[in-house]
């Protein structure tokens, strides 16, 4: 099967290892009907927040939006079944995009109402991983073995880049509140962008293992999160960086940042870790959630989503509780 985020029970990225047993045509797929979802738990891989909804996307093709900070959630017609690693929003909250397995993307420009198939490769070995809007003309797209795809015409158009990372999964990329995109993959690849993804340069990386992200706290300190609890920060925009102790050898899959005070990273079943210092240490959670978890969302209420394994899960208050290791 092709990646998706990071493997949820091993906690390794798989290589890409052949066609999925059923490949669908996508010239007579069906586009499925909305339909109201009460508790989702279906396997679900990322999300992102407008103004007016929740956005979350998952496997064979599943997007759902909640207009009510996770409470309850209504299923958006989807013309993949696909499976969908990535989303992300302009500014705006209406023009978004989706990627995923089949190296397909999606688009909506109504805030996730409804979704269109705006690119889809030729090769359905290829997968996208994640997705970035840097606006609403701007977005980029990266995947397995070094894939990736950006438009500079809102979706119009697809074109391939490549980056020194060679045929190195690409794992995730995110922006920093200066502006810089970074991006995070296997095999130590850590790339930094100061042109909003013209041109990348690589950041030396502190160790050879598999990243997850780069969480960028403000214009010049960064957490760069991997396998087996390995947790690095860096105060001068990833030119140093120093090892954070982690209690556990646990795959950390994604972090977030509450605010200065509360930064949260989840990944591996009951692994929750919170810093209260900047990132500088890290203490284990009082409310880990018992199953993986793919992605951490910081809702408008100050709870946070955890989707992952068991679907959509708004953890308690008191989950981000840090105990004595």
């Amino acid at each position: 099967m092709p990646p998706s985020r990071p493997t949820l029970r091993t906690g390794a990225w798989p290589r890409v290892g052949g066609l999925a047993a059923v490949v669908l045509s996508l010239a007579v797929l069906p586009v499925r009907p909305a339909a109201a979802v009460s508790t989702p738990r279906m396997l679900l891989l990322d999300g992102a927040v407008t103004e007016s909804a929740v956005i979350a996307v998952g496997e064979r093709g599943t997007i759902l939006r909640s207009t009510d900070q996770a409470q309850s959630w209504e299923s958006a017609a989807a013309p993949t079944h696909a499976t969908l690693t990535g989303v992300s929003f302009a500014d705006d909250g209406r023009r978004g995009w989706a990627v995923g397995h089949d190296a397909v993307i999606l688009a909506t420009s109504d805030g996730g109402s409804t979704w269109t198939r705006q690119y889809q490769g030729d090769n359905q070995q290829d997968s996208l991983l994640d997705v970035l809007a840097v606006d609403a003309d701007h977005v980029i797209a990266v995947g397995a073995y070094g894939l990736c795809l950006a438009t500079a015409d809102g979706g119009r158009t697809w074109q391939r880049r490549s980056f020194q990372a060679g045929d190195l999964h690409l794992n995730r990329i995110t922006r920093g509140p200066g502006g810089t995109l970074y991006l995070a993959g296997e095999s130590g690849t850590l790339l930094r962008s100061r042109d909003r993804g013209a041109t990348w340069e690589p950041i030396a990386a502190p160790y050879e293992g598999s990243f997850y992200g780069i969480l960028a706290l403000d214009a010049r300190t960064l957490l760069a999160h991997g396998l087996r609890g390995h947790l690095f920060r860096s105060e001068d925009d990833g030119e140093t960086w120093k090892a954070v102790a982690v209690p556990a050898p646990m795959m950390l899959a994604t972090a977030i940042m509450i605010r200065r005070d509360l930064i949260v990273l989840g990944g591996q079943a009951r692994a929750l870790f919170v810093s209260r210092d900047g990132g500088k240490s890290v203490a284990p959670a009082s409310g880990a959630p018992r199953t993986a978890v793919a992605e951490l969302i910081p809702l408008a209420n100050g709870r946070i989503l955890a989707l992952g394994e068991d679907g959509a899960t708004v953890l308690d208050r008191n989950a981000t509780d840090g105990r004595t290791p």
